[in-house]
């Protein structure tokens, strides 16, 4: 194997960088590094914890623009999602930083004395991290775990590692510890492994594959390490027919295009009531064939390419054999382009069970509130999805009969820092995210104070 790895640029199909890819050697030293530093920050005052995140926030604040920009460049991602991306890798560590001054515990009455909890953080975190939204996901655990007092030592993906390598250089910059928030870049098998085993790593938070994601939770049970996995997902967009079609209908295309539909929370299941079927159909037409495919670094470009040539070709192997009814426009040439596809698809059908990961939509008629709540759960995930409805009652009953994590009613929202984010059933274990993610990276301690 190598001892470096090259970068391609989506958009364009050619090489552009070589970064290192670490062995097992540098992977132990960092974890040595992060032991280290992790001892004096958790001896921090927490108001000087909160401090320097905020200072880690600022930092950031002030590099979004070369953020986005590495972020087009390595990822494909259109430039204007590329700088909400940066901005919320901000308002995450903001968030946070008040999380180290709010880590209380409890008294707790007790016959004899006092009972007294603390939280006290695990020590080092590993963090491995997937393609498709590479800031966002790696702040999403870094930001609370360092709360929290521990360090971290990150994992990015080899597709698309620069800007975590960047957000490592930038810690330094705010004036983190040297050691406290490391990147490693290199392969699963080498980095995301050596997290898994090695004893000082006491904590993992893996985002990518189920299949995979069983593995490292195998290797952690193993170690008797704890383990927060977020998933796969197949997500359905429920469409009933009090709902407002036309919005409905407008706002599908980036609830499953989005990133090029590499996304685990991409509803790429569209459920509508046989009532509306054939009319929801031809107002979603329009709005796909309107969804703007090209230069990521167009202001006005809704969707890039695909990740690679090898993920392009795995997406078109789920239409073969698929009734696609109609389809938007993409580049043709260089660049991993891939044009934004609807497919009418029964339930069993392959392409409504498994995870595509690609800009394509399966849509499947429904009867009632039981059969949409049936075929909502007939798949293995249960992490996003959204029902549109005008009717309160039924959005209560449709949203606690679904069996996913994070759902919408009249909106395609996944994602807020100030809430629970993770999924049900094979779309992981755990919760990221809110108002308690940080106590997600603490041990509780029980301390009794004998008073007789």
């Amino acid at each position: 194997m190598s001892d470096t790895i090259t970068l391609v640029n989506p958009a364009t199909g050619r090489a552009f960088r070589e970064i290192p890819r670490a062995g097992l050697a540098e992977v132990d030293a960092a974890i040595a590094g992060a032991v280290a530093a992790q001892r004096t920050w958790a001896a921090l005052a927490p108001g000087a914890r909160a401090d320097a995140l905020r200072g880690f926030a600022r930092v950031v604040e002030a590099h979004v623009d070369e953020l986005a920009a590495l972020e087009v460049e390595n990822s494909g991602h259109p430039i204007g999602s590329a700088r909400w991306e940066a901005s919320h890798v901000a308002q995450v560590l903001n968030y946070y930083a008040g999380a180290p001054e709010r880590l209380i515990g409890q008294q707790i009455p007790v016959a004899g004395g006092l009972d007294v909890t603390f939280h006290e953080p695990y020590g080092v975190i590993g963090i491995i991290v997937p393609w498709n939204f590479p800031m966002t996901i790696a702040s999403w655990g870094f930001a609370p775990a360092l709360a929290a007092g521990n360090a971290v030592v990150l994992k990015p993906a080899e597709l698309t590692p620069l800007t975590a390598i960047r957000l490592g250089e930038l810690a330094l910059e705010a004036g983190l510890p040297e050691g406290l928030f490391q990147v490693v870049t290199g392969s699963g098998s080498v980095v995301g492994q050596r997290f898994v085993s090695h004893p000082d790593v006491r904590k993992v938070v893996f985002t990518g594959s189920t299949e995979v994601g069983t593995d490292v939770a195998a290797g952690c049970a193993r170690m008797l390490k704890p383990v927060t996995l977020e998933l796969g997902g197949k997500s359905a967009n429920i469409v009933f027919a009090d709902a407002d079609l036309e919005r409905a209908a407008a706002s599908a295309p980036g609830s499953v295009f989005d990133n090029a539909g590499q996304d685990c929370c991409a509803r790429s299941r569209l459920l509508v009531e046989r009532s509306v079927y054939d009319r929801f159909l031809e107002l979603l037409e329009p709005a796909v064939q309107a969804w703007r495919v090209g230069d990521p670094g167009s202001a006005d470009t809704d969707m890039g390419p695909l990740i690679s040539a090898a993920h392009r070709d795995t997406v078109a192997g789920f239409l073969d054999g698929a009734d696609v009814a109609f389809c938007g426009a993409a580049p043709a040439g260089e660049g991993f382009w891939f044009a934004p596809t609807v497919v009418l698809a029964s339930p069993g059908d392959r392409i409504a069970q498994e995870e595509v990961f690609g800009p394509v939509v399966a849509v499947l008629p429904f009867d009632d509130e039981a059969d949409a709540i049936r075929l909502a759960n007939d798949t293995i995930y249960g992490l996003a999805g959204s029902l549109w409805t005008e009717n309160l009652g039924r959005a209560v009953r449709v949203a606690r009969g679904v069996k996913s994590g994070v759902l919408s009613v009249n909106s395609h929202s996944s994602v807020r820092y100030a809430t629970p984010f993770g999924g049900m059933k094979a779309s992981g274990l755990g919760r990221e995210l809110g108002p308690d993610a940080a106590e997600h990276f603490t041990e509780t301690k029980n301390v009794f104070f004998a008073t007789d």
